[in-house]
């Protein structure tokens, strides 16, 4: 046999059965030696060498006893949540959005970091670089505590080179996240799209935490979906699975940012609501969002439209209706090619759920082809504003606790 196949193979045995243990520490914890050897069926000496390993580099930690079944009280272990952090950037089109978790997902500090109008490369890679040296001062914690740093970027992104492809918001092409942050912060830097990274923190601690197959549908100033596929978040072929902002809706709708028309972001997205707001406006159509912004047409935005809805403004209330069953008529595609448990939508717009959800159910009910697919679950985040920035730092933790 050849001796180097044999090492490789009992070094790999063993960073599988480190994963199955830790995994189970962190999914059943505080549990006992004697149960994790029970339930991973490893030898009680492995469990226990493996054990010492990862109590040794303070990844898990030795806690309260448990009960008794006859003999010693056995010492339970969990893992040592606030040893270590995970630092995760949600990339927006004004600002990032940048939380700090323990191990568990924990949210200990959050930050927002301004981005400078039209940036260049250097702006967004700049900014990051400062944004995160700023937390690392703010929450007065040295770099050595982090295990890595999750970056949630939207457009397309190139996941195994960290390399955001194109960033519509930004009108940018190539920035090598990754290769910068890694060499400035020297620690592991993961890349994704925002809308997956949407999708993956609502699956380890959101809404999507008892399903395999959901999709997560972040709606904000562009629209993107997150496609999870029995548990493993899907890309496609060249990492464009999910732009569902750019399904064409309205063969003569409005012109989007990719050079198509009538793409749903025109139709949903936050600035096609504030433009459609804004054109009805000039029209002499009345509503409490001319006296919001003083007449100031020009700082109408989606959440202008959204406080007059919640302070009973009729226009904008239908607007917002309209604005869920163009949203509904995106999901209902998704229904029918994917058919997911359930669908979990996030972003700006997200929070008029009140005035949107309703046009998104009547849609779906109306267009479903089947009576499951009428009644598949349409939440919001559990995670909220933080659900993308949070899902970045499972990038890390995914990596982590890897089987």
């Amino acid at each position: 046999m050849n001796p180097k196949y044999t090492r490789g193979s009992f070094k790999l045995m063993k960073s599988i059965n480190r994963a199955m243990i830790l995994n189970m520490i962190r999914e059943e914890g505080p549990i006992s030696r004697a149960d994790i050897a029970k339930n991973t069926q490893l030898t009680p000496p492995t469990v226990s060498n493996i054990v010492k390993e990862l109590i040794d580099t303070e990844f898990v930690i030795e806690t309260t006893q448990g009960k008794s079944k006859g003999g010693r009280k056995p010492t339970l272990l969990a893992i040592n949540a606030d040893r270590f952090y995970i630092l995760g950037v949600d990339v927006g089109r004004y600002k990032l959005n940048i939380v700090v978790t323990n191990l568990y997902g924990e949210i200990q500090h959050t930050f927002e970091v301004p981005i400078k109008a039209r940036p260049n490369q250097d702006d967004i890679i700049n900014t990051m670089k400062e944004g995160i040296h700023q937390v690392f001062h703010q929450a007065d914690l040295p770099q050595t505590k982090f295990i890595g740093i999750g970056i949630g970027m939207h457009g397309i992104v190139d996941t195994d080179n960290g390399v955001s492809l194109f960033a519509p918001s930004f009108q940018l092409h190539n920035i090598p996240i990754k290769e910068h942050l890694e060499k400035e912060f020297n620690m592991i830097v993961k890349v994704e799209n925002d809308a997956r990274t949407m999708t993956l923190g609502e699956s380890w601690f959101g809404n999507g935490n008892d399903a395999d197959n959901i999709v997560g549908v972040n709606v904000g100033h562009g629209i993107g979906a997150g496609l999870m596929i029995k548990g493993q978040l899907f890309h496609g072929e060249n990492s464009l699975a999910g732009e569902i902002g750019h399904v064409t809706i309205d063969l003569s709708g409005p012109k989007c940012s990719c050079g198509n028309y009538g793409c749903l972001q025109t139709l949903a997205g936050g600035p096609a609501i504030a433009e459609r707001a804004i054109k009805e406006l000039k029209t002499g159509k009345k509503s409490l969002v001319s006296d919001i912004v003083n007449g100031h047409l020009e700082k109408v935005d989606g959440a202008v439209v959204y406080e007059a809805a919640k302070q009973g403004d009729e226009f904008c209330i239908d607007l917002l209706h309209q604005t869920g069953r163009y949203l509904g008529i995106g999901l209902t595609n998704l229904i029918h090619t994917l058919n997911p448990k359930l669908i979990i939508i996030g972003g700006g717009v997200s929070k008029a759920e009140k005035f949107i959800m309703k046009g998104i159910e009547e849609t779906i009910v109306s267009r479903g082809l089947t009576a499951h697919a009428k009644k598949t679950p349409i939440v919001r985040a559990k995670l909220g504003d933080h659900a993308s920035a949070i899902g970045a730092c499972v990038l890390i933790l995914e990596e982590f606790f890897s089987r």
